[in-house]
């Protein structure tokens, strides 16, 4: 049978195709610590089950296209107090801030179309950019260089006659990289000068550590024909089995095509979008709490990371995921061989291997990605596996 030359130019994700390998190692009496997928186990706020328990309606209908109303004007309201302002109409909910990137590519992309991520980025962009005939163009960073990107003359270098759009994700994933307001607004007046959409993916909004404000690229009004926001409730609510998210824009034009896609897929889950309204009712206090958390949790891994010989990693300022170079050649490699042969009193460790976070043939072999989404004490574990895991591994063979 034959099968789309687009889809198979895509991959597995690498947060994901160790699975089978960690279901036979579970099988074989294994304890697992997955540091792979950035799955929080903060609690997700009580607003969300109690809408649900709340819902009394005698038919679970359709929801429209654009989402409910609720969910609509909770997100409204949510970015006025970021001080932003979006009309209604400005706003178009998805099925997690996957869909919205997914159709997002499909409005802005055509065969041989290209565009700019900056590197190392969230793998899953590869199947988004490639089934719709595109290639993803890297802007090249270093780990020594605390991964920064934010150079104009760097980024400018790159674009040219089949550019279609700035990919950035602001907090990152994978290298948790912060961008200031003065960059930000940089890469806003580069997209309109050369006539790009800048898509701005903010799912980790919330995830600061250096006492930032929260920000936004929809904060600058005269960017509105060439910006669209992805956002989720995923992260900022530990919801991430909801899946509920939305693309935000003023491009009159983009919003009508993405409708087109709104529509085929009829709607996102109705129940899913009631709970999801009543997350934004949730106070300033939950999201200080959490960013403490995750920041003693982020200051653990680093603390442990950079005492650990021939490691190298940065401080991220933001989201919860960080880059390290491993003193091994391929990190593939180790973490199958922590899955298969590696265990300390019964216990081993998963992460993310860092060359699929990469466009450039050969970068990030030896590096991972670790999310920092474990409460303190098995994060502490999964540090001492990881040191354990190394030493153990280049001790192979030796008599």
């Amino acid at each position: 049978m034959r099968f789309s030359h687009k889809v198979e130019l895509c991959d597995l994700s690498p947060m994901r195709k160790f699975h089978p390998y960690a279901v036979a190692a579970q099988q074989r009496g294994k304890t697992i610590y997955h540091l792979n997928i950035g799955q929080p186990d903060v609690a997700t706020p009580p607003a969300f089950f109690e809408a649900i328990r709340a819902f009394e309606q005698p038919v679970l209908a359709y929801a429209p296209s654009p989402g409910i109303p609720e969910l609509i004007e909770a997100i409204r309201g949510y970015y006025a107090r970021l001080g932003v302002g979006f009309n209604s109409d400005e706003i178009l909910v998805t099925a997690g801030g996957s869909e919205a990137l997914a159709i997002t590519m499909q409005c802005i992309l055509d065969d041989g179309d290209e565009i700019l991520i900056p590197e190392p980025f969230y793998p899953n962009y590869n199947t988004m950019v490639r089934t719709c005939g595109a290639s993803i163009h890297p802007v090249p960073t270093a780990p020594e260089k605390g991964y920064h990107y934010a150079v104009r003359g760097q980024i400018e270098a790159e674009i040219n006659e089949h550019t279609r759009a700035l990919l950035i994700t602001n907090p990152g994933n994978p290298t948790g990289t912060v961008l200031t307001r003065e960059e930000m607004r940089m890469l806003a007046d580069l997209c309109k000068e050369r006539g790009i959409f800048l898509v701005a993916d903010e799912a980790y909004r919330e995830f600061v550590y250096g006492g930032e404000p929260l920000r936004s690229f929809a904060e600058f009004g005269d960017l509105d024909e060439h910006l669209i926001v992805i956002d989720t409730v995923s992260k900022r609510f530990s919801a991430c089995g909801a899946r509920v998210g939305c693309l935000l824009s003023r491009n009159r034009e983009f919003l009508g095509h993405a409708m087109k896609y709104c529509q085929s897929r009829l709607s996102v889950a109705t129940l899913d979008q009631v709970a999801a309204a009543n997350l934004y009712t949730v106070g300033a206090e939950y999201f200080a709490a959490v960013r403490e958390e995750y920041k003693k949790r982020r200051d653990t891994v680093v603390r442990c990371l950079q005492a650990m010989p021939g490691v190298r990693c940065e401080c991220p300022g933001g989201a919860f995921y960080l880059m390290a170079a491993l003193p091994v050649e391929d990190a593939d490699a180790f973490q199958t061989w922590l899955l298969e042969e590696f265990d300390d009193r019964g216990d081993t460790v998963m992460f993310a291997p860092g060359e699929p976070f990469y466009a450039t043939p050969g970068k990030g072999k030896n590096e991972i990605r670790i999310a920092y989404v474990l409460e303190q004490q098995k994060l502490e574990r999964a540090m001492e596996l990881l040191a354990l895991g190394i030493e153990a591994y280049h001790g192979r063979g030796k008599v």
